[in-house]
């Protein structure tokens, strides 16, 4: 999927999910963004349904708004600093009025698609509402991640966050063809891909299956052999066009 594609099913999920919050009152829901441009995406896509919410970025200006404001003169030769260091840098002060904040009154924050320098702004932010504000992250793609800053910071998205809604496949060097499957408040599911018909559940549990987990687990299927010959057939067809 191109660029476009992503950002356009990350925000008409968020959208769905600021229709689903609606009996708390729009005034009392703020959805964030990575960047201006998808901020100003959303309110104009908005402005018309039943998704009243407030809408901000908490990382990067607009390109072109950016490219306007530009002056002359030498500039200067930034200071070395640290990874976590570096990215507060950049999404602390996105105007002139200082870090991010959220709105005053928000009772249910929604942050789109967060990469590693925007969590940095979601973890100062988790500790400085506690638990009186509910905190999304929608797409968050967090096992993509290598580096979350800091050893806090990987503690409180990978352990502390509870996962809502999760579908993606397993580790395929322990599991391979099997995906994870999570729908809360129901246990985690690996289930295997056969070449033909649905998916089948291995086994469940309440945690995150582990990498090994899931090798153990797999190393116990037993195909049958119904399966095991329509897998076969539908292996020799595929070798006729190869």
């Amino acid at each position: 999927p191109t660029r476009e594609t992503l950002d356009t099913s990350d925000r008409e999920l968020a959208r769905l999910f600021v229709e689903m919050f609606q009996p708390v009152g729009g005034e009392h829901i703020s959805v964030m963004f990575n960047d201006e441009d998808l901020a100003d995406a959303a309110k104009k896509r908005w402005k018309d349904g039943g998704a009243a919410c407030r809408i901000a970025n908490i990382g990067k200006r607009s390109k072109s708004k950016v490219k306007r404001g530009m002056g002359g003169g030498n500039k200067k030769k930034k200071k070395a600093v640290g990874f976590a260091a570096k990215m507060n840098e950049e999404v602390g002060n996105n105007s002139n009025s200082g870090p991010f904040q959220l709105p005053e009154g928000t009772e249910v924050a929604i942050f789109v698609a967060p990469g590693p320098k925007e969590l940095l702004v979601v973890e100062r932010i988790c500790s400085e509402v506690g638990m009186d504000t509910l905190v999304l992250l929608l797409n968050a793609r967090l096992d993509k991640i290598e580096n979350f800053g800091t050893d806090s910071a990987k503690t409180l998205f990978m352990d502390n966050f509870e996962p809502v809604f999760q579908l993606k496949s397993a580790p395929q060097d322990a599991a391979p063809g099997c995906l994870l499957y999570r729908a809360y408040p129901n246990d985690w599911v690996m289930a295997r891909k056969p070449k033909a018909g649905q998916p089948k559940p291995v086994f469940e549990q309440a945690q995150r299956p582990t990498s090994e987990e899931c090798r153990q687990e797999y190393d116990k299927i037993e195909i049958g052999d119904m399966e095991k010959s329509v897998e076969g057939v539908l292996e020799n067809v595929a070798s006729w066009f190869s």
